[in-house]
């Protein structure tokens, strides 16, 4: 008999009894059918050598049933071990349970109670997070239903067998399968298996996430400068594209539009300010369209706010 260690049912429960039965007694015993075994277990006190042996000689003659039980789950992260021990839980119980005036037979009686005893174990111990029973309840008719449909029709089932089967609606069918993925957690560090030119298990599940772009802020930041870039003059915009474009210094630029770098500073300057006060919904008109205005940078960047452009920037920025 397969050993049972599994917590889910007692031995006060449903197992034979807190010891094991003589060889001896087993022998006595095991020429008596299916129905004299289960009168013992019946009849006699939980705690007798007796009727462990006759539990003992009917869980070894049902094993294939517990693996018929078992055998569509196979494709589950779940050892297969532990889910024979989980069956023969179940397998005892109906033991304990059988009663002859509802059924006559054990097999046919104790099948629905070690899928139940299954079932049982993959809803309550292994969600990860929770999910409403209705909806963990379908997800494992789901499963069910493949497989049994699978074997009808010699095909895998498709989206309308299973709904006209089950009698669900398309919703209810993806909210399940949605709710699967809830099932099994994996860790980030568990390694992976498979990839071309990788060692074997080298690499763990996190190396294959995308990292934070340090970049994604600053494009973003760009593409709110674009919004008011056609609002500057020609010769700010030519200006800023020399600067920060160009990486060109303030005398060069001075140089090539034959003006001081102090009025090329401060042309800079308006210009930036400009800029980050559109960004910063403030409503102020553009300095060459009234009198001059000087926006500090400090005023504006201290609001959290930044156009990614600044008179001490030396990188070089795209500005399209």
């Amino acid at each position: 008999m397969a050993a049972l260690s599994s917590p889910t049912a007692s031995a006060t429960e449903s197992g034979p009894g807190p010891f094991a039965p003589s060889a001896w007694m087993v022998a006595n015993l095991a020429g008596m059918d299916d129905t004299t075994l289960l009168d013992i277990v019946r009849l006699s006190p939980r705690a007798s050598e007796r009727r462990a042996a006759a539990c003992e000689l009917l869980i070894g003659r049902h094993q294939g049933l517990v693996r018929s039980c078992v055998r569509r789950y196979m494709n589950s992260t779940e050892p297969r071990e532990d889910l024979m021990q989980v069956g023969y839980v179940g397998l005892l119980k109906a033991i304990s349970n059988f009663d002859p005036a509802f059924c006559r037979s054990l097999a046919i009686y104790a099948r629905p109670c070690i899928s139940g005893e299954l079932k049982r174990h993959f809803r309550d111990k292994h969600w990860q997070v929770h999910v409403k029973r209705p909806v963990q309840e379908l997800v494992l008719e789901v499963r069910e239903t493949t497989w049994r449909l699978a074997q009808e029709l010699g095909r895998m089932p498709t989206d309308s067998d299973l709904t006209r089967h089950l009698g669900i609606s398309g919703d209810d069918l993806r909210h399940a399968r949605r709710a699967e993925v809830a099932f099994q957690s994996h860790s980030l560090d568990s390694p992976l298996f498979g990839q071309q030119g990788v060692p074997w298990g080298a690499s763990t599940m996190a190396d294959s996430l995308g990292a934070e772009d340090p970049r994604l802020e600053h494009m973003l930041s760009m593409r709110a400068v674009a919004e008011h870039w056609g609002e500057l003059p020609p010769r700010e915009q030519e200006i800023l594209l020399m600067r920060f474009r160009g990486g060109m210094t303030q005398a060069q630029i001075g140089q090539r539009l034959s003006i001081s770098q102090m009025q090329v500073s401060r042309l800079i300057t308006r210009a930036i300010g400009y800029l980050r006060s559109h960004l910063l919904d403030l409503e102020v008109t553009h300095p060459g369209a009234g009198s001059p205005v000087t926006l500090p940078a400090q005023a504006h960047a201290s609001r959290g706010v930044s156009t990614g452009l600044s008179p001490s920037n030396d990188n070089g920025v795209d500005l399209h």
